[in-house]
């Protein structure tokens, strides 16, 4: 059976079946606007507060055990405050973790700016750690009361 010649794409033209690629700077972007947005929200709106219309987690809901991330919403607030104490105490690990956040958010920002993808590559034991920390910084702040 004979091959049919492979057709290349036009700029600008969308081969059949295939979706079209948003610029690489997109996701970057729109994922720090919906960041933004909801630091403004949370600026304004204490979770300490009971009343407040912020979502509650749905592990401690159903289990009744802080998961990794809870206190994430307090620890946020305390440093959108300037509050280090409050912040370090709501969620330590979280607060320790936030720096590297922000440094990969700003690598993937910055490879998106220029037109590039950029793929956070872990591994096999770098997810291992990571799964491994959370797991063991769950059983210690439930054990501990942290």
């Amino acid at each position: 059976m004979a091959e049919l010649p492979h057709h290349q794409a036009a700029p600008g033209e969308i081969l059949p079946g295939r979706r079209p690629r948003l610029p690489s700077a997109v996701p970057p972007i729109a994922a720090g606007l919906a960041a933004a947005a909801g630091l403004f929200y949370l600026y304004g709106h204490s979770p300490f507060d009971a009343a407040q219309l912020l979502p509650r987690c749905p592990f401690h809901w159903a289990t009744g055990l802080n998961c990794p991330a809870c206190g994430g919403s307090r620890m946020t607030y305390a440093l959108l405050h300037g509050d280090l104490p409050t912040a370090l105490r709501a969620n330590p690990a979280l607060c320790a973790a936030a720096p590297l956040a922000a440094c990969l958010y700003g690598r993937w920002a910055v490879a998106g700016v220029r037109g590039r993808r950029y793929r956070l590559s872990l591994g096999r034991r770098g997810v291992a750690l990571i799964l491994g920390a959370a797991l063991g910084w769950t059983v210690v702040r439930n054990i501990v009361g942290c």
